[in-house]
């Protein structure tokens, strides 16, 4: 294909996403489900050529920035508090659901090696970071089960890779050692987030010295690929190395970026990972013709390879619910010891936690991975496909409705211990006290009068606003529809002024700016 023509394919899949999620917003659909079956459609339109995917892009392109802003957003705190139950998921539960469906596979096709069951097992195991973040994002949770699913999708991917390279390793020289697999993960491990750690530091050093917000920003988006190559280059786990930055830049952001550099990076790398995370799916969706047309076609596929592509995807969902389901067992036998920090999930969130094992990405480019000529091949590419397609269409799209039928209550224990009222409250009178201390000169004279009354004012409205909060809150959002109709009427006079000359473009954009934050603040302060 000659280059021109690929980079028109290229913003033709653009266009595609805008229209796919506009549809999906106009029909009520999770995006992923629309952009997966546009890239499906796409793929098998007549004239179109094939799209063949190299893997080892795919995953150096695409997972590296997801897997760091997935990190970026994550509650670090909340992290730590669960990173028994996140380990769990993460490791524990995708090693068990390769082991199960490796049984699986040999019990279904007892001449294929046990190599190439483990390597199936390996490949559908780890749900994706991507697909859960397009399945959380239109769903509300319990802030435990929402850190245990992120955490889970954040690390995952690592057991995922490390067991994928030994099944083919162990197809190649027909040895295989569960043991030295799970001791070769904590190597991995370890030395992923010791490069992690080394790339985390040099960025917090290297943005305060820099000053220029948009080599910083430049730098910070550099950094997910770096900390990844890097990783992969030592022969550790890149996936780990990238989350470990990734963690090591949202703890120090609020003291090393300013509020400048904070709103322009967000939006830049808002709009940067909308698109990686539509054209992820968009290209699975475009993949699935090689993978149908390997197979014999549809009909071929469906006659020899649908009872038993079924059987593997009926696997993975029980094998999940049987491992969150024994760990929550045994998290219930911990409390009834007396150990009171155990608290179980209940019926509800561990249904929930169950039925959110979503495949994506790593699936698919370790599919695409298999050497030619690997036992079972075609069968292997084609059933990771339709876990893919299943996991997505069923799953990301019953999710809200599982959801709602668990009528899952926050527990008081995971519950901050000051609301956001309580805490404006805290910082209004932090910033009184030190406008208090400013105020006046060296000789006691006031020389502030209006700012310390302005925060003086501002601290007891606050204050007030926290212990009645639902009194306030109808003429809160009566006051900000006023400041927002007011910005509005003051960008339309300032448009007149510049369309009939009265003013240039340098004081349009200045004071529009003002206007767009002003505009902000109330959006937000309504919300």
């Amino acid at each position: 294909m000659e280059p021109t023509h690929l980079f028109e394919l290229v913003i033709a899949m653009f266009l595609a996403i805008i229209a796919l999620h506009y549809a999906a917003h106009r029909l009520g659909l999770p995006p992923s489900v629309a952009l997966l079956a546009g890239g499906a459609l796409l793929a098998f339109m007549p004239g179109l050529p094939a799209i063949t995917v190299d893997p080892g892009l795919v995953l150096v392109i695409f997972l590296p920035p997801l897997l760091l802003d997935g990190a970026w957003s994550i509650a670090v705190a909340r992290l730590r508090r669960h990173v028994i139950g996140i380990a769990s998921l993460a490791v524990g539960a995708v090693f068990f659901t390769c082991a199960v469906v490796a049984v699986v596979t040999h019990l279904l096709f007892p001449s294929l090696p046990w190599a190439a069951c483990a390597a199936l097992g390996a490949i559908v195991s780890p749900p994706d970071a991507v697909s859960a973040r397009a399945v959380l994002e239109r769903v509300r949770l319990p802030r435990r089960l929402q850190i245990l699913l992120e955490g889970e999708s954040l690390l995952n991917d690592a057991s995922g890779l490390v067991l994928f390279r030994f099944a083919v390793a162990a197809a190649a020289t027909g040895a295989f050692s569960a043991v030295e697999a799970i001791g070769n993960f904590f190597v991995l491990a370890l030395g992923g987030a010791i490069v992690g750690v080394v790339v985390g530091t040099a960025w917090v050093k290297l943005v305060r010295r820099l000053g220029d917000e948009y080599l910083i920003i430049a730098a910070t988006t550099l950094l997910a690929w770096v900390s990844y190559l890097l990783g992969e280059l030592l022969h550790v786990s890149g996936v780990i190395a990238t989350v470990t930055a990734g963690l090591i830049m949202t703890w120090h952001q609020h003291t090393v970026l300013s509020a400048a550099m904070r709103m322009r990076g967000t939006s830049f790398w808002t709009v940067v990972i909308f698109l990686m995370e539509a054209a992820v799916f968009i290209l699975i969706g475009l993949s699935l013709r090689d993978a149908v047309e390997r197979g014999g076609g549809f009909a071929t596929v469906i006659a020899t390879m649908g009872l038993p592509m079924l059987a593997i995807l009926v696997t993975l969902a029980i094998a999940r619910f049987a491992w969150v389901f024994a760990s929550d067992l045994v998290i219930r036998s911990c409390r009834a010891l007396g150990f009171e920090r155990a608290q179980p999930l209940g019926v509800g969130g561990a249904t929930v936690l169950s039925w959110a094992g979503v495949r994506g990405v790593v699936t698919l480019a370790l599919a695409l991975s298999l050497p030619e000529g690997f036992p079972g091949r075609d069968f292997i590419l084609v059933t990771s496909f339709a876990v893919i397609v299943g996991t997505v269409l069923v799953q990301g799209t019953t999710l809200g409705r599982v959801i709602a039928w668990a009528r899952l209550v926050e527990p008081e224990s995971e519950k901050a211990r000051l609301t956001m009222s309580q805490a404006e409250a805290a910082m209004a009178q932090a910033q009184l006290v030190t406008v208090q201390s400013l105020a006046y000169d060296p000789e006691g004279t006031l020389i502030h009068p209006r700012l310390l009354e302005q925060y003086q004012r501002r601290a007891t409205a606050i204050v007030d606003y926290a212990e009645r909060t639902e009194h306030y809150i109808p003429a809160l959002h009566a006051h900000f529809d006023v400041v927002l109709e007011a910005v509005a009427t003051g960008r339309r006079e300032l448009i007149r002024l510049h369309r009939v000359g009265d003013i240039d473009d340098e004081t349009l954009q200045e004071l529009e700016r003002d206007l767009d934050l002003e505009e902000l603040s109330a959006i937000s302060a309504k919300s």
